[in-house]
Order: C-alpha cells, then sequence, then structure tokens
C-alpha cells in the first residue's frame, strides 16, 4: 500500500479499506473537473498563510511553484490520478508533496476538504453560469434575429390555445414569446449566481479554525463577494447546488416547448416548417422520413436535467449537519445538467436560422378553422352589444359555417346580418387575416408595430 493510501484512511486504523471499498468510495473519476478551481482555491490559501506569518515566505513560494507545476500538468493531460488517492484534492496534494517535498503537506493548514470541496464547487459553478449566460444571450440573439427576418413582410402564423386554432399570430412574435422565457432563465441563472457567490473556505471541517486565518483575504483573491457567515453552513450548505439545478430544469423545459413546437409544425400534418437537412435524421426502412431527432433530444432532456433536481434535493432532505458523505452525490448531477443545458443551447442556437417556413401554409391555417371568430365578436362589442350576447351570436355564426361547409371570409353581409343586424359591411374586412392581424395593436400584441416596437427592445437587451 502507498503512503498516499495510507493517508487517505488514517493513522487511527490498523488496516486499509478493502479495494472494493476503495472503488466505491473514491470520486477522483468525476470530480477531477473541480482540479483547477481546486488550484485556484490553494493558491488563494496558500497567499492568505503567508501573509498571516503562518506560512514562511519561501515554503509559500515553493508550494505556488509546485501548484503551478501541477496546474501545467494537468492542462497539458499528464497528470497521474491515482484511485487510491480517493479524490480530486488528495491527488493535488500528493501530487503537490511529490514536486516539492513536505512542505507541501504545510498547505492543508486550517483547512479542511470540507470547506475546500464547498469552495471549489462555488468557483466551478460560478465559471460554468457565467459562461452558460454568454451561451443564452447568443441564442437569445438568434430568437430576435429571426423575429426582424420574418417581419418585413411579416409572416402569420396561426396561435392555439389547447392544441386548437385560436387566433392568428405574425411568426415575430411567436419567436419573441420564446425570447422572453428564454430572457427570464437568464435573470435565474443570475440570481442563483448572486446567492452562491460566498466563500466558505476558512470554515474547515465545521466550527472555523484557531490558526489566525483571515478569511475576507480569500473571499476578495478568489472573487467572492463576502466571506459565508457561518462555519457549519458553509461546509453543510448545497442549497446553491439545488438552486443552480432548478434554474437549469425550468431553463430546460422552455428549450423543450420550443423543440416541441418544432416536431409538431415540421410534421406533415402541420407543414409550416421544414427542417434543415444538418438537424434532421433519416429512417432506416422508410425512405420518406425526415426526423426531428435533435428537437426530440432536447424534448426528452428535460427528464436528466429535473432528475438531477430531484436527487439533490431526495439526498439533502433528511441530512443532519454538517458535513456527511452524502454531499459526494451532489456533483455528476449537477455536472450532468449544466453540460445538458448547454449542449440544447448551442444546439438550437445553431439549428434555428436554418429553418424553412412556408408561408402559404401557415397563412392558409391562420385564416381557416374559424380563428377570426372573436373579430367578429369584438366587432359587435364595439357597437354596443354585450360581449357574452356577442360571444352568443358568433357561435351561432360559425356552428353555420361548419354545417354549410364554409369559412367565415365566405359568407355575406347579408348572412352576417341574418345572425345579427349591427352587422356592418366593414365586419367583412374583419374576416380577413390582414386586416385582423393589424388591429392586435395592445402593448404586448402581435400587430406588426407592437412586434416592431418589442423587437427594438430585445434588440437593445441582446447588444448590451
Amino acid at each position: 500500500m502507498s503512503q498516499g493510501a495510507q493517508k487517505t484512511w488514517g493513522g487511527r486504523f490498523s488496516e486499509a479499506p478493502s479495494k472494493i471499498a476503495q472503488e466505491f468510495n473514491a470520486s477522483w473519476s468525476f470530480d477531477q473537473r473541480l482540479a483547477l478551481v481546486d488550484i485556484e482555491g490553494s493558491l488563494a490559501h496558500a497567499a492568505m498563510l503567508a501573509r498571516q506569518g503562518i506560512l514562511g515566505p519561501e515554503e509559500a513560494e515553493q508550494i505556488r511553484q509546485g501548484l503551478l507545476s501541477v496546474r501545467q500538468e494537468i492542462l497539458e493531460g499528464r497528470f497521474p490520478w491515482r484511485e487510491e488517492l480517493e479524490d480530486v484534492h488528495m491527488n493535488i496534494e500528493a501530487r503537490l508533496t511529490e514536486l516539492v517535498g513536505p512542505v507541501g503537506g504545510k498547505l492543508h493548514t486550517a483547512r479542511s476538504r470540507n470547506d475546500q470541496v464547498a469552495t471549489d464547487l462555488r468557483l466551478w459553478l460560478r465559471g460554468e453560469f457565467s459562461a452558460l449566460l454568454g451561451e443564452l444571450k447568443a441564442l437569445r440573439r438568434v430568437l430576435v434575429e429571426e423575429a426582424e427576418k420574418h417581419l418585413e413582410p411579416p409572416l402569420v402564423l396561426p396561435g392555439y390555445t389547447h392544441l386548437q386554432r385560436a387566433m392568428p399570430v405574425l411568426l415575430s412574435h411567436w419567436f419573441l414569446a420564446y425570447y422572453e422565457m428564454l430572457t427570464r432563465d437568464a435573470g435565474r441563472i443570475q440570481d442563483a449566481l448572486r446567492r452562491l457567490n460566498e466563500s466558505p473556505l476558512g470554515a474547515a471541517a465545521l466550527a472555523g479554525t484557531g490558526f489566525p486565518i483571515d478569511r475576507h483575504f480569500t473571499s476578495q483573491a478568489l472573487g467572492f463577494d463576502r466571506p459565508m457567515r457561518n462555519s457549519i453552513d458553509a461546509v453543510a450548505s448545497r442549497d446553491f447546488v439545488l438552486e443552480a439545478l432548478a434554474a437549469l430544469t425550468i431553463g430546460q423545459v422552455n428549450l423543450s416547448r420550443l423543440a416541441e413546437e418544432i416536431v409538431l409544425y415540421s410534421t406533415f400534418e402541420f407543414g409550416f416548417v421544414t427542417l434543415p437537412d444538418a438537424f434532421s435524421t433519416g429512417s432506416s426502412i422508410m425512405p420518406q422520413k425526415k426526423n426531428a431527432d435533435h428537437a426530440e433530444l432536447i424534448r426528452a432532456k428535460v427528464g436528466r436535467v429535473l432528475g438531477g433536481f430531484v436527487a439533490l434535493a431526495t439526498l439533502t432532505k433528511g441530512l443532519p449537519l454538517a458535513y456527511n458523505k452524502d454531499l459526494q452525490e451532489d456533483k455528476e448531477p449537477l455536472f450532468d445538467a449544466v453540460d445538458t443545458y448547454r449542449a440544447s443551447v448551442r444546439l438550437l442556437a445553431a439549428m434555428l436560422p436554418g429553418l424553412r417556413w412556408n408561408r402559404e401554409a401557415m397563412a392558409q391555417a391562420a385564416e381557416s378553422g374559424f380563428s377570426l371568430a372573436t373579430e367578429l365578436a369584438d366587432y359587435l362589442a364595439l357597437q354596443g352589444v354585450p360581449f357574452r350576447e356577442a360571444h352568443h351570436v358568433v357561435g351561432r355564426l360559425v356552428r353555420h359555417c361548419a354545417e354549410a361547409g364554409k369559412e367565415l371570409c365566405d359568407l355575406s353581409l347579408a348572412e352576417l346580418q341574418g345572425f345579427h343586424p349591427l352587422f356592418g359591411e366593414e365586419a367583412l374586412a374583419l374576416t380577413r387575416l390582414e386586416t385582423a392581424i393589424h388591429r392586435r395593436k395592445s402593448y404586448g400584441g402581435t400587430a406588426p408595430e407592437a412586434v416592431r416596437e418589442a423587437l427594438r427592445q430585445a434588440r437593445l437587451e441582446v447588444e448590451t
């Protein structure tokens, strides 16, 4: 058994753990993703120990140089990971000691792996979420560009409620609906970032330390807003990971809704959009098939991200203070959720500009199916008819058209007046798509001028 392996189980025990126990306990295979931020935290900790006189200047410099050498090995892919050393922290410390000698063992003065891993995870997540905000802004920019592209001349899409044709909307308005959803997703990530940006370093195992450390120094050196105020909370809490997973889950759900509509609209039954070949797959036996597999996978991956949230919520719900080995299980769900969400965001940003929208099919669908019936009800209401009565009148009119095999635009003025005498000549224009779409001018509505103003604001946001 190596000296490193002895260190992992300590001097209290008379025998080392079994091979199967070591393998079960080890986390280095996945927590090595924390290696660079672990070194970042160690560099700040070593600098603080020297500043406080706990390490001599030469010792601190030896440790600093050793840590930089270890970092270079990791970056170049030649770091010697060892399973018997259990985790990323022990692997790095053991390698540091090999490079600089016994002084490497002084690095762990006034800290524990408990506050070390909590610090690493916050540093890692801060970097990942900051990068994700950039990726999300790129996708939001694509949504804005697609909305701009299809506004002049405007493409009209049937809007749905209950998956039934409801009222026509601009395709640009549809794109901006997802822009708003993804903007809130970005806000949730920013909120999570603000709350997680506190430093656990120096909380040690759970009770702080008797060494004269300066936690404010290490907090500032690592870019945290402040040190965490309670040493028990610092090592025991993982609500920042739960919040991150909740934000990612909601974000993935919103991406899934967008993906679902792409799947629906690309089917033969809808025929609104054609997928780019680069983002489609075929069938192994049916030559006519063009499948939206990538959008379907985005839809499916909500299960993975939500599963990560449920796993960590279940893990922590009855966990006593302070640190417990259970918390080793927080990393894989988080890593997977971040990777999954990032891949989905990137895929949509690449795929959306290649979609080819079928103007004629969308317009025909938007004008048919009695989707302009509300326009006629509104017209009667403007003539002084109580809206509930107007609703009933137009309902009877729609039933008549359905039985006669007609659309609203096929009706004559005389037919309209047969249902209510207040229908005038101008009511006929309301059964035409181009008239109806321009009437929805209210703030946030789908009229071209309202969408144009929304686009102006969105463009400012994504360019800021």
